[in-house]
């Protein structure tokens, strides 16, 4: 992003989520959905989980659940879904099968009734996100809560590069939990 007045995180993210929309509406998406398959098919093969904790893609966010699924619905190795619970505003990951899931979480989000499972390796979508691997997410603070609390799992944030945010323009706060790396079309930040 460029130089500009700093905006609130709320009017932040409202801009980002606009710049994402647009991208996935353009002539570039085919080409970026294929390189950052190819970027995050690379970092899984070399962290080689035991067990990885996918996303439901919703709002224009790259759809990384399909990667590790076949062709006859098996599964690369061990998956899981998050699980978020608003009452108490907190999340867990449930082993997924890979198959489309019947369940929606109290976010009305996409999720498996699996057993509740700690994967070692979790992907993350971002809104936002900063060189310094700080990510700005939907504003519930789900995934910042799991990550405090797993403290071991290695965190890649998955987004586009039009969500890359200025470092000027993102004070990290105290609740913001870095990730190990992020994904992107242009590679790994």
């Amino acid at each position: 992003m460029s130089e500009s007045p700093r905006l609130t995180r709320p009017a932040l993210r409202a801009q980002l989520l606009a710049a994402r929309e647009r991208f996935v509406a353009s002539a570039e998406v085919s080409a970026a959905v294929e390189a950052i398959a190819r970027e995050l098919r690379q970092v899984t093969d070399r962290l080689e989980p035991e067990c990885l904790g996918l996303y439901w893609a919703m709002r224009s966010e790259f759809n990384a659940a399909a990667l590790w699924i076949d062709d006859n619905g098996d599964t690369t190795f061990p998956l899981a879904l998050p699980f978020a619970q608003r009452a108490a505003r907190q999340m867990h990951y449930r082993r997924w099968d890979g198959q489309a899931p019947h369940l929606t979480d109290e976010c009305g989000i996409a999720t498996s009734d699996g057993d509740p499972v700690v994967p070692d390796v979790v992907l993350v979508p971002c809104v936002g996100f900063t060189a310094s691997g700080y990510r700005l997410g939907y504003g519930g603070g789900y995934f910042d809560r799991w990550l405090a609390a797993h403290p071991h799992v290695t965190a890649v944030g998955v987004a586009w590069s039009v969500s890359q945010i200025d470092e000027s323009q993102f004070t990290p706060e105290p609740h913001d939990q870095p990730l190990t790396l992020i994904v992107t079309e242009r590679g790994v930040v």
